[in-house]
């Protein structure tokens, strides 16, 4: 009896002991869930704040260098940008409305040509915009001299519309070499100052060099990256014209010969 009973004993001891150990495990497990869940939320929200900081990571590290390469030579090659821009922008809106379908417009001339003479053929180019239609007025304006009159009119004019169609174009040019020079200039200058704090300083260390180096390589990047989005511009820019100019030449050819179909028509 005195054995059954230690035993009882025992095993009350031990149950009564996973109970309270089952309990203290849950009693913890709680607490730990909830630091958990809250460590969860702080590791999610850093990772958005991360994402957004991405997002803004962009611009942010493109104020940081421009500031950095200092105000100097910065705002002159920012200024070369900004220049370049507009006055490439200008061109091609003026290229964009001189361009003209010369097809149509030489179709329509020759019609209004052959059914109400020269001043009929004159008003559909007054009514018509762009370098072409103007080349046809001129040409048409001196149809009455002679054919040779007329094509000496259409050549004189043409190369008047070439440089309206050229016009500040070199400027846009002068920005593309510009630019890189300055970035140049920045990195020659940048390296005199690191040289002057190593002589300053009496002693070669890499604090002292890395400032001015930094500032250096900074300029020559921003003035290469000016210069390269300029260069796109001014390559569209010289095709439109060749273009346009192409259109003039065909069209010019074009008009010497309906003029002297018009005439021989006439003297029939």
């Amino acid at each position: 009896m005195k054995r059954l009973f230690s035993i009882l004993v025992i095993a009350t001891i031990m149950v009564f002991g996973a109970v309270n150990v089952n309990a203290t495990n849950n009693v913890n497990a709680l607490p730990a869930s909830v630091v958990s869940f809250v460590q969860d939320e702080d590791q999610a929200a850093a990772a958005e704040e991360e994402v957004e900081e991405e997002s803004l990571g962009f611009h942010q590290e493109l104020k940081k260098r421009f500031i950095e390469g200092g105000p100097g030579f910065m705002g002159i090659v920012l200024l070369c940008l900004i220049l370049g821009l507009a006055i490439a922008i200008e061109r091609i809106i003026y290229l964009n409305l001189s361009t003209t379908n010369t097809k149509k417009l030489a179709q329509e001339v020759e019609d209004a040509l052959n059914t109400g003479g020269i001043e009929a053929a004159k008003e559909v180019c007054r009514n018509t915009k762009g370098p072409v239609a103007s080349i046809y007025y001129q040409g048409l304006d001196r149809a009455d001299e002679s054919t040779e009159a007329a094509e000496k009119a259409v050549v004189a004019y043409g190369g008047v519309q070439m440089g309206q169609l050229e016009k500040n174009v070199s400027w846009v040019s002068l920005f593309i070499a510009l630019a890189p020079m300055l970035g140049f200039m920045g990195t020659v200058i940048g390296m005199i100052q690191a040289f002057d704090r190593i002589e300053a300083a009496g002693d070669m260390q890499p604090s002292l060099v890395a400032g001015g180096i930094k500032v250096a390589l900074l300029t020559t990047v921003f003035g290469l990256i000016v210069a390269i989005i300029l260069q796109i511009f001014y390559n569209y820019i010289i095709a439109k014209i060749d273009r346009i100019v192409n259109d003039m030449e065909d069209a010019s050819i074009t008009l010497i010969d309906m003029l002297v179909d018009y005439k021989n028509k006439r003297r029939v």
